[in-house]
């Protein structure tokens, strides 16, 4: 049998696979070792390993596939999910990786892999190309990131990335927005997807629900920007004069 063969079915692997292969502990960490040095095997961190493509001289696993290879229970999330879709303006040097069990961050090939701490188990696929890959749907991505912008991807990012999806499902969204039920995230979300609710084909009704959940508390958008916003009545929130278009009614604080 050759093992490196059987090894590169696998984008990722572990210690488990070599011994199973070999069937005996001591050969499988042999073989292992010897794949290394002559470096057709690399360690990516504690028992996380892949196969290294000769001709490019680069494991074969991608970023996505050593993200969920990490914990049992990690999958791709916020920015980092956007960029697998193809929506993201840009790609960056690290990947945010929710889990319900936390791992220190580490990098590996100048990319940095984040944990980021699981808020649900809805929302989760596997992905249908890529093998084993997990990944946030698009709806559930979208309320994650609405949430945590200003601690991932930032919030230019996250306009660039809601301006390039033509379609969501409204009734996941609201799924995601109730579990985390935060009266600053129905503000946050339903302001932001209204300006884009035809493009996303999303109904008066999904905003009524988020106005209905808002309660009465005056929030900013960017806290950042809370020198240069205007209230906007409607969804009680202090917006970053310039992002859009203010309506009538709408106070402008200089």
């Amino acid at each position: 049998m050759n093992v490196y063969t059987e090894l590169a079915k696998y984008p990722v692997f572990t210690i488990d696979n070599v011994k199973k292969l070999t069937n005996n502990e001591k050969t499988a960490y042999s073989q292992l070792y010897r794949l290394m040095k002559r470096n057709l095997v690399k360690k990516i961190r504690k028992n996380i390993y892949s196969t290294v493509n000769p001709a490019a001289g680069q494991i074969v696993a991608s970023r996505y596939q050593v993200a969920c290879a990490i914990t049992d229970t990690a999958y791709i999330s916020h920015h980092s999910a956007f960029e697998f879709y193809g929506l993201a303006n840009q790609v960056y040097y690290e990947v945010y990786v929710s889990s319900k069990t936390k791992f220190n961050h580490f990098e590996y090939d100048l990319v940095n892999y984040k944990y980021v701490a699981s808020r649900m188990d809805e929302g989760i696929s596997e992905a249908k190309n890529t093998t084993g890959v997990r990944v946030t749907d698009l709806e559930r991505t979208v309320i994650d990131s609405i949430h945590d912008f200003n601690k991932i991807g930032g919030f230019e990012e996250l306009l660039n990335c809601l301006e390039s999806i033509h379609y969501l499902d409204e009734v996941k969204l609201l799924n995601y927005l109730d579990i985390y039920n935060v009266q600053g995230l129905y503000q946050k979300a339903g302001y932001l997807l209204n300006h884009y609710r035809h493009e996303m084909q999303l109904s008066q009704k999904f905003m009524d629900y988020c106005k209905s959940k808002i309660g009465k508390s005056r929030r900013y958008l960017v806290i950042e920007e809370k020198d240069r916003s205007y209230y906007n009545n409607e969804w009680k929130l202090m917006i970053p004069e310039g992002l859009f278009e203010p309506i009538d009614g709408d106070d402008i604080l200089v």
